[in-house]
């Protein structure tokens, strides 16, 4: 936490840097750089008037954007021991206290249901496999120029039951097999 001086010299409250006492620490974990960034520059593109600190709506923002779902109750529940707060008594966050929140956040992902979730952006259809069209409209959308027979490779690589497409549990089996999950 961090002090500041107000005009008069006196100090003001603290600006939250902490994680709440709400959040139990189970565990010690460790961000990657990646994530680091990733929270640094959530942060800041939703730190819309840049001073550092974002309020209850960016921060619900933010942790769109690093894939979490919340409401805003939730949100206003894990702001509400910020100190700092806007000119309308609203809570506000530093970027420390949101790596604290966010670390917090990632350590509690069930990596399993990740990649159930990451499976479903594949599966547009609902049909429980990923079909080569799919793989080629994500592969698309993620800005990778791949061949047909490329792609089919890839299909035919990990289709354990040979049917043409990956199921839900071949899917887990590649994702398992990747150790940067």
């Amino acid at each position: 936490m961090s002090t500041t001086r107000a005009a008069g010299g006196r100090l003001t409250a603290p600006v939250r840097t902490a994680v709440p006492a709400a959040l139990p620490r189970k565990r010690r974990f460790e961000l990657t750089d990646e994530q680091r960034q990733e929270i640094r520059e959530a942060f800041e593109l939703f730190d819309s008037d840049k001073n550092g600190l974002i309020d209850v709506h960016e921060m619900k923002v933010s942790m769109r954007a690093l894939g979490f779902d919340v409401k805003k109750d939730e949100v206003l529940r894990m702001m509400q021991d910020c100190a700092a707060r806007d000119q309308h008594n609203q809570p506000l966050m530093d970027l420390a206290g949101f790596t604290d929140l966010m670390t917090e956040r990632f350590a509690q992902r069930d990596p399993r249901q990740e990649m159930i979730k990451a499976f479903q952006l594949f599966d547009e259809n609902n049909t429980g496999k990923i079909s080569l069209r799919s793989l080629r409209r994500v592969a698309r959308e993620l800005g990778e120029n791949m061949t047909d027979e490329e792609l089919q490779a890839m299909i035919d690589e990990f289709d354990t039951d040979q049917d043409g497409e990956i199921n839900l549990d071949e899917f887990l089996a590649i994702m398992l097999e990747d150790e940067d999950y």
